[in-house]
């Protein structure tokens, strides 16, 4: 069974937001999903929750209804019910069957650590980082003898090394070389590459708003959009919030998520403001509303360099 085309005219175009529950929300997270929410409703789009809970050990019990829950208290709507990856796996089935009959597949059975070993060994030609195509020319017999030996084999695209350039929104142009990417884990479970645009294209998902730690996947999505003949979304991937040593801001720099904040006496729309403040929407310390924000959005203000989040002043540094 192919994967329909999508042509949008069975859905409003849409925004989306789209956290894996594996923790709570962060200070990051709950900024990205404010910018995305702007985005979809200043140009009167629907806005959807999609939770990215495919992969069986990234979600924890009850941390999908607290995020839900945070988003609705700092006032964030969205359009009919979260939707969940794990009730759409059989699509993601469809898409890789699609890709299998086009002869666009292979079978992998390279251990991670043997990956790392041959894409960085001197004569290896593939980009760095990517799968240098040690499985791909593997005959019928290979494989059974592989797989007679105890080795389950992932199912990676034949993508030829194609460059892929898309035009991000708030970052401008990104260009990857796209390598044989997984298209199916060896536990068969699907790959959130191949995953993620099918969900947009089924839910008309016209612009992705999403943190720039994943602007570098962003061609690769589009390669295999492109490939399944799905519809291609506008990017626009906001810089992340970083801890003052530069890191990834986490639970383990402090007070970072909204029942923290709130513990220590803010309120949703302090916390709101913060959140706004470094997205150039509001002043340090003012509070804010998402009707007053959504009334002073404007792209084309955001800002281009992560936000450092300084947990005792909550001031941009």
């Amino acid at each position: 069974m192919a994967v329909v085309p999508v042509t949008r005219s069975w859905l409003m175009p849409a925004g989306r937001f789209a956290p894996t529950p594996s923790g709570d929300l962060h200070l990051g997270n709950l900024r990205t999903a404010l910018a995305a929410w702007l985005f979809a409703r200043s140009s009167n789009s629907a806005f959807y929750l999609r939770i990215d809970d495919l992969v069986p050990d990234s979600d924890r019990p009850g941390v999908a209804s607290r995020q839900l829950d945070d988003l609705r208290t700092l006032g964030l709507d969205w359009d009919g019910a979260a939707f969940h990856q794990r009730d759409n796996v059989l699509a993601y089935h469809d898409a890789i069957d699609q890709l299998i009959e086009n002869g666009l597949t292979y079978r992998c059975y390279c251990t991670r650590r043997e990956i790392q070993e041959a894409a960085s060994a001197p004569q290896g030609l593939a980009p760095q980082g990517a799968y240098p195509g040690t499985c791909r020319e593997l005959s019928a017999s290979d494989c059974a003898n592989l797989e007679q030996s105890g080795r389950q084999p992932a199912l990676r695209l034949r993508a030829n090394s194609e460059l892929v350039s898309v035009v991000d929104r708030l970052c401008g142009v990104v260009e990857v070389s796209v390598d044989d990417m997984v298209l199916r884990r060896n536990d068969g479970v699907p790959a959130y590459n191949l995953a993620v645009i099918v969900d947009d294209a089924m839910q008309s998902v016209e612009e992705v708003v999403r943190g720039d730690d994943l602007l570098a996947s962003t061609p690769r999505q589009v390669y295999l959009a492109r490939l399944l003949g799905l519809a291609e979304p506008i990017f626009a991937h906001v810089p992340l919030a970083l801890a003052q040593d530069g890191t990834r801001l986490a639970k383990r720099n402090g007070a970072v998520t909204l029942s923290d904040r709130m513990a220590l006496g803010e309120s949703p729309n302090q916390v709101l403001g913060h959140l706004a403040a470094s997205l150039h929407l509001a002043e340090p310390g003012e509070s804010a509303s998402p009707k007053t924000l959504l009334e002073r959005f404007d792209p084309a203000t955001l800002p281009s360099d992560p936000w450092i989040v300084d947990l005792q002043s909550l001031r941009l540094t």
